[in-house]
């Protein structure tokens, strides 16, 4: 896999790409590049130039137009970049016309995302999602002739008469794509009978948009080290822990962060890391309320959990980052509308989220901030799954303290 994912220690500079379609508004568009150099300062890549083009819809040779592309390719020259990162999955033949138009590295933002994830990967569980979400990207884009797969397979005579590198490349991808499956499903079932052993304790899941802070909030409620940085995907892997609150004690995940057009390769790779949200007796939807757009951020998470049949389960939303929020007056000829930035803490605490009464808290995980007012919430709500699940009291109590021993 390394010709696939990015290598290079050094720092590339790189310019951005997307599109001003019907789908998506010019405001948004901005928004979704801001991400785009986000992801790429995260995967090691400095982002120096943002290029959009308002367009019907992507075009099928070169994802932009052919005006579009020359400005590009002369910008390219004249500042030494080195890669080109499109907001938007690139079909193989896009690919292949703007790589010999631009010759530079060209990515898209799956692409991106997945060398990230084979970067943050550390367990051999994220490692095996990983690789088989690159392999899965890469087969439909094979008309760019990956030629170094058949020095990643062995064996005499591998190549059949007839057969052209095409053939044998997909083959080999196929054959990978097969065996990921089986490893995958193979501590997939670990993993299952791992999740059996912990007994009927209560599972709170910590879900919401990348970067929102859910592993330091993890961090505060559980008392143990979790890592945690200022980087998107800085956790891939599930960590469990087992809280007590008061005399009561839960099991809290902390599952991988969400984001605007997941790769798809991603969501279907990661569904067995996901099972710690499907398995969840309580949904905890960390949200970045400082975002200029927590809105939408809510709106992508509430579409995942869907996409994995968890749209019914109980949910507390936590708003978190209250230290960050900033609130800029509008002047007073200023006719534009009112966006978040506009609109004070107290004057937002009154529009829909005034109608989640227990359902949501607003939290600073950094100052700690309301983290007992939190954990009170967090108390009541375990109490009463309890209380549902285990009729009686003494038979609840003995099972935790053998749970304990």
């Amino acid at each position: 896999m390394k010709d696939f994912i990015i290598t290079e220690e050094r720092t590339e500079k790189a310019v951005l790409v997307g599109l001003i379609t019907p789908e998506q508004s010019e405001r948004q568009v901005r928004e979704y590049l801001e991400e785009l150099d986000f992801l790429a300062e995260t995967a090691g890549i400095q982002p120096v130039k943002q290029f959009s083009q308002r367009l019907d819809m992507p075009h099928s040779v070169t994802f932009v137009g052919s005006g579009k592309l020359r400005q590009i390719s002369e910008y390219v020259v004249e500042n030494e970049i080195g890669i080109v990162i499109f907001d938007d999955e690139l079909s193989a033949k896009q690919l292949r016309n703007i790589e010999k138009e631009l010759k530079v590295r060209i990515l898209d933002r799956t692409s991106l995302i997945l060398d990230i994830f084979a970067r943050r990967a550390q367990t051999a569980h994220a490692k095996t999602q990983v690789e088989l979400a690159q392999y899965r990207y890469m087969l439909p884009r094979l008309t760019r002739l990956w030629t170094h797969l058949e020095r990643q397979r062995g064996g005499i005579n591998m190549r059949g008469p007839g057969e052209t590198q095409l053939e044998t490349d997909r083959r080999i991808i196929l054959d990978k794509i097969s065996k990921l499956k089986k490893d995958l499903e193979e501590i997939d079932r670990q993993k299952s009978s791992q999740r059996k052993n912990r007994g009927k304790l209560v599972r709170i899941a910590l879900v919401g948009y990348t970067n929102v802070g859910k592993s330091t909030l993890m961090t505060l409620l559980s008392k143990s080290e979790v890592f945690a940085e200022n980087k998107l995907f800085a956790t891939l892997d599930t960590t469990v822990r087992k809280v007590i609150i008061e005399n009561l004690p839960f099991l809290l995940s902390d599952t991988v962060g969400f984001i605007r057009k997941l790769p798809t390769e991603l969501v279907e790779s990661f569904k067995s890391t996901l099972d710690e949200v499907r398995e969840a007796d309580l949904l905890v939807h960390v949200v970045d309320i400082a975002h200029p757009t927590f809105e939408e951020q809510i709106e992508v998470v509430k579409k995942t959990l869907a996409d994995i049949g968890c749209e019914d389960k109980p949910v507390i939303i936590v708003f978190n980052k209250m230290d960050a929020f900033t609130f800029i007056p509008k002047e007073e000829d200023d006719l534009t509308p009112r966006v978040q930035e506009n609109i004070p803490l107290s004057e937002l605490k009154e529009t829909w989220m005034s109608r989640l009464p227990g359902n949501c808290i607003f939290i600073s995980a950094r100052e700690r901030t309301n983290i007992d007012t939190l954990k009170s919430i967090l108390y009541e709500r375990v109490r009463e799954i309890h209380v549902r699940r285990f009729p009686y009291n003494d038979f609840l109590y003995q099972d935790y303290r053998e749970e304990e021993e």
